[in-house]
């Protein structure tokens, strides 16, 4: 998890370029059998790490074939995002992944780059996917939409 400069919900969805961010996840897919998703959340009380959790199972993102989801959880009301990987992929990248993922993308937010910083992070991801989890025209599928969800 890391810290973004101010913007509401709504500022940060409007400024998202959710064509772009699709694209991206459709594009990082064709190169892996791994599924990356990117939520938006609204305000909440709790934890960001735990909502973030919730987000995980209530989008599905525990039962892909292979447990290698990704998800990219936004709060901008709380100025933190927070980078979750299922089981499979987390056991073949560990810990430092994560971290490295969210301090590469941290100073794209910080300069209200939200949209690359985002691509920046489907795209390593992906790189990292890929090494893991390669895709294969024979029995790969799309087993999870590729849209921003919004909650």
């Amino acid at each position: 998890m890391t810290l973004m400069l101010g913007l509401s919900r709504k500022g940060l969805i409007d400024r998202l370029d959710h064509g772009r961010i699709e694209r991206a996840i459709q594009a990082a897919e064709r190169r892996t059998s791994g599924e990356i998703r990117v939520s938006v959340a609204p305000f909440f009380l709790g934890r960001v790490e735990h909502a973030a959790r919730r987000a995980f199972q209530r989008l599905g993102m525990h039962q892909t074939r292979e447990r290698n989801g990704i998800l990219f959880f936004i709060v901008p009301s709380r100025r933190a995002f927070f980078v979750l990987g299922d089981e499979g992929i987390h056991a073949r990248v560990g810990a430092d992944f994560w971290r490295e993922l969210a301090d590469a993308m941290s100073p794209r937010f910080r300069a209200g780059q939200f949209t690359d910083g985002i691509l920046l992070g489907i795209s390593a991801a992906a790189e990292r996917l890929e090494q893991h989890f390669p895709f294969s025209p024979t029995n790969d599928v799309n087993e999870l939409p590729d849209d921003v969800d919004l909650q």
